[in-house]
């Protein structure tokens, strides 16, 4: 049996109100929901919040709440990890004994079941406590500039006249998902570690949404992946 977990808290700063706000046509949150719902991978999706507006639309899409996210946990300081070990330590002391768990995040509307399903896999065939999504940084970051007092200057000077080819490929967190076990969770074991295992994804399918000009940037690319699925599907 494996769980979904959706933190999913009411108080969000740079974009008000961010886990609900409407985005392509439904609230942002509902496309992670739905995605987990089309992976039949998981026999409870629960979303933890501290807010009963957005408990009320998970619940109208598909989700559980089982439990009030409680304050302390609500904050701006709070991690994913202490979250996520809160809500497997809630439904353990409900009865509930899965071995896998998914935390996966409200704001990703880009995330694929095929995508789901091969971090789980990764988690398992690895046995490894973890399995999380990243990509290619754009641009090789061995090459990035500082600004200082307007003038600019090179992290990384020793690599100022090296080709583009000849670096190594560095990536980040793609922010989707991250499965783990449960007594990873639990510990709070760090998830960039070598004890995590990578879901590679190809830059066009992911996109952060921290800003309002990530939204819009974010609502073209989805609007455009949308389009050129039915298209093919014709």
């Amino acid at each position: 049996m494996t769980v979904a977990i959706i933190p999913a808290r009411g108080g969000s700063k740079r974009i008000a109100r961010k886990n609900i706000q409407p985005f392509c046509g439904k609230p942002i949150l509902a496309w992670t929901i739905a995605t987990a719902i089309d992976s039949k991978l998981f026999s409870r999706i629960i979303v933890s919040t501290d807010d009963e507006e957005i408990a009320a639309i998970a619940r109208q899409h598909g989700a559980e709440i089982p439990f009030m996210r409680p304050e302390h946990l609500s904050d701006d300081h709070t991690g994913t990890t202490a979250v996520v070990r809160h809500a497997i330590a809630t439904l353990t002391a409900a009865g509930e004994n899965s071995r896998y768990y998914c935390c996966l995040y409200a704001t990703a509307p880009f995330m694929h079941a095929d995508a789901l399903a091969e971090g789980l896999q990764q988690l398992i065939a690895n046995q490894a406590d973890y399995a999380f999504t990243v990509t290619e940084y754009p641009h090789p970051i061995q090459r990035a500039l500082r600004i200082d007092n307007g003038c600019t200057h090179m992290l990384h000077p020793e690599h100022s006249q090296t080709r583009s080819q000849d670096l190594e490929v560095c990536y980040h967190d793609a922010a989707q998902f991250y499965w783990g076990t449960r007594d990873a969770w639990l510990q709070e074991l760090p998830v960039f570690d070598s004890h995590s295992v990578p879901v590679i994804l190809p830059t066009h399918d992911v996109q952060d949404i921290d800003t309002p000009d990530d939204w819009l940037r974010a609502e073209s690319m989805f609007a455009a992946r949308r389009t050129q699925t039915r298209q093919h599907a014709a």
